[in-house]
């Protein structure tokens, strides 16, 4: 009971968020794809590197045994495939599944189209599994376990490519935001307003 209730408190405290932060709107999340707005690239970027450096420090420190990790298998075609899909919905219909169903909860009308039809699109999926199971395991990444296995690397050498790699983003989409004139803000976002380059 302990486990659901704390689930719960956290999936609330994190759509207050995301609303707080403008995620529940369309208007937001599509700028991402005119590179106006990098507000959800920053957001989930830096959610990989604060947590690969987590990682990092509980498994380095002891707090974590490393062989306690699951790590799935990566299948690297199906995730392609699901993320061109998922990508095309999201810019198609401006929400993600957890940012649609924010929307919702702020009484997005747009929000619960995009909710039904994801539910309709999952149905229909698991109704098809069988035909389609085989594009779920597509291209399976056998390799290694990680990707400093892969590499070959240290963990902490392949951190610091990250952050590395988050400022060089955190630099790039802050050019291309003052180029059309700002981000969207939270404010305009949760009013609606359009994402278009500002003066």
């Amino acid at each position: 009971m302990g486990e659901i209730t704390s689930g719960l408190l956290c999936g609330a405290l994190f759509g207050y968020v995301l609303e707080s932060a403008g995620f529940g709107s369309p208007c937001k999340l599509t700028a991402q794809f005119r590179l106006t707005d990098w507000s959800v690239f920053k957001v989930m970027f830096s959610a990989i590197v604060f947590t690969a450096i987590g990682l990092a420090l509980l498994t380095g420190t002891g707090l974590l045994a490393a062989d306690s990790l699951f790590v799935p298998p990566a299948f690297l075609g199906a995730a392609a495939l699901g993320g061109v899909l998922v990508g095309a919905g999201f810019a198609v219909g401006g929400y993600c599944p957890g940012t649609s169903v924010v929307g919702l909860v702020s009484g997005r009308l747009d929000a619960l189209v995009f909710l039904l039809g994801l539910l309709l699109g999952t149905s229909l999926f698991a109704g098809g599994f069988g035909a389609l199971e085989s594009l779920t395991t597509a291209g399976e990444f056998a390799a290694a376990d990680t990707l400093p296995d892969w590499l070959h690397l240290p963990a902490w050498a392949v951190d610091a490519v990250l952050v590395l790699a988050a400022l060089g983003v955190f630099w790039l989409g802050g050019r291309f935001e003052r180029r059309a004139g700002g981000p969207v803000t939270a404010e305009q976002a949760v009013a609606g307003a359009d994402a278009t380059p500002r003066p």
